[in-house]
């Protein structure tokens, strides 16, 4: 069973959400929050595996809760929640270390695997927000790699994993993403196999003997 705190700073989203889970035995909703400050109070004391993130919220935004919960060694894996698809909002959340990120039209069972995925630790990206945040990193294309970029992608090259690159690195498996995404942008590719060859062809990795 997956247990679940919910944070949101409307009371009729909260209670949507919260029939919506408890009428699953897949998952348990430990609590709820109405703001970040009280998400990060609850978070510390309930200790769920998944916090449900929204992030336009008073006395303290979504991403200074991430943030804050993520420096107290909270474990929870967050999963934003939200109405905003911005590139203001989008980023500064996956770099925060949100888990995924995901809109709030999205439909109940794509909710459930969303938070099923998180648990796991994978990353996880509505379609809608995906795309934009490839469109976000095309634009310095131009730029060559970064050195934590290409440590990523040694790393990768190697047959690494997101989660194995992130504890090689000590940062979060979102961070590694949000690296991974820059490079595929910054090479003009898709996907980690072209990243790796491309790389190999530009002189940024050299064959290991």
């Amino acid at each position: 069973m997956i247990t679940l705190l919910i944070v949101d700073d409307h009371p009729v989203v909260r209670d949507g959400l919260r029939g919506m889970f408890t009428a699953d035995p897949r998952f348990e909703v430990l609590g709820e929050a109405g703001d970040g400050e009280e998400a990060i109070v609850a978070g510390e004391k309930l200790r769920p595996d998944v916090i449900l993130m929204d992030l336009r919220m008073p006395r303290a935004d979504g991403v200074t809760a991430i943030k804050e919960l993520a420096k107290r060694g909270v474990p929870a894996r967050i999963l934003v929640l939200t109405t905003y698809d911005t590139d203001s909002d989008v980023l500064p959340a996956i770099e925060a270390g949100a888990t995924g990120y995901l809109l709030k039209d999205s439909p109940r069972d794509e909710l459930f695997r969303a938070v099923e995925a998180a648990a796991r630790g994978q990353a996880v990206l509505s379609p809608a927000v995906a795309t934009r945040l490839m469109g976000q990193m095309r634009q310095p294309a131009s730029e060559p790699l970064s050195q934590r970029e290409l440590e990523v992608l040694e790393l990768i090259a190697r047959g690494s994993t997101n989660r194995e690159a992130a504890k090689a690195l000590f940062i979060s498996e979102a961070t590694v993403k949000t690296h991974l995404l820059h490079v595929y942008a910054k090479l003009g590719v898709n996907d980690r196999a072209a990243a790796v060859a491309t790389a190999f062809s530009r002189g940024y990795l050299t064959p290991r003997g």
